[in-house]
């Protein structure tokens, strides 16, 4: 059954998008985050005829990043990764000879290249959340512009981004259009908590974390500096949670680089278990992920 689509602020850059790579050989988008573009744009072009039923390469900075997109677009169509719709990680692929959509991390595209440089059978190439601006990012990008100009002349590449000055690629890509799509906008309301003195950073942030929970309603995301943090910060939370009688009603969840596919996937899922959920993470859930 294929999942019921939200209807996402990308969808209004749709027909401009459609119509720059109908017409020309690339183009920029810049989406606010909340858009949609990482999950909509390659499904949306699937089936545009200058496609001709070659794949889309959609590239992604991290792994998890990568796996999540992967999956949400699969469950929109109804399937399972490695469908229609797959991806290639390091140490985790799921592709078949029926995927059209090929979310992969960087250094995979390095590789594809080095191995066939007129990426045959390719007919678009997305560079996604290209503002974190990474080596393998970049030098893809370099060869992938020098197999357009020498080898594939009909190869689109699309640069996506939500925050990028985006004249400068769209220079680089042989002057595409750039088009804009804005994000949803929520109201935000900004609290301070007291600075602790002489607290350890996990206890001070467990203690504003429960703080939270008892005065504001939902699920809760708080980032900390890496996975020690994270750890000693789930101790002491957990700790502070049984103290208030309330640890039994929160799910914690990690997420950061290191951690397992399937404890990365639960920390991102809704929750189920009718618990509120508590996500400790690094910065990757700033950038490259949505969290329900």
């Amino acid at each position: 059954m294929v999942e019921q689509q939200k209807l996402l602020p990308i969808e209004n850059a749709l027909p401009a998008l459609k119509e720059a790579l109908h017409d020309g050989r690339g183009a920029v988008l810049v989406a606010e985050p909340g858009a949609g573009k990482t999950t909509r744009v390659p499904l949306a072009l699937l089936d545009e005829p200058w496609l001709r039923g070659q794949r889309i390469v959609m590239l992604e900075p991290r792994r998890l990043a990568a796996r999540s997109a992967a999956r949400y677009m699969a469950r929109a169509r109804g399937e399972k990764p490695g469908q229609t719709v797959g991806y290639r990680v390091r140490l985790d692929t799921k592709v078949s000879a029926a995927t059209r959509v090929e979310v992969i991390t960087e250094g995979v595209l390095t590789r594809m290249l080095q191995d066939d440089p007129a990426l045959e059978g390719v007919g678009l190439l997305i560079f996604d959340e290209f503002h974190e601006r990474h080596l393998d990012a970049d030098l893809g990008l370099a060869l992938a512009l020098e197999s357009q100009a020498l080898l594939r002349g009909d190869l689109r590449i699309l640069v996506m981004s939500a925050t990028l000055e985006a004249e400068p690629v769209a220079n680089l890509l042989g002057g595409v259009p750039v088009i804009h799509s804005p994000g949803r906008t929520y109201p935000v309301d900004t609290h301070y908590a007291p600075q602790p003195e002489s607290v350890p950073l996990e206890r001070a942030v467990a203690r504003t974390i429960a703080s939270a929970l008892q005065r504001h309603d939902g699920d809760l995301m708080a980032f900390l500096p890496g996975a020690g943090e994270i750890r000693r910060t789930e101790e002491a939370l957990h700790a502070e949670l049984r103290s208030q009688g309330m640890d039994g009603r929160v799910r914690i969840a990690p997420l950061f680089g290191q951690l397992s596919a399937e404890a990365q996937d639960a920390a991102i899922a809704p929750g189920t278990d009718g618990r509120r959920k508590v996500v400790l993470a690094t910065a990757l859930a700033e950038t490259s992920l949505t969290v329900e």
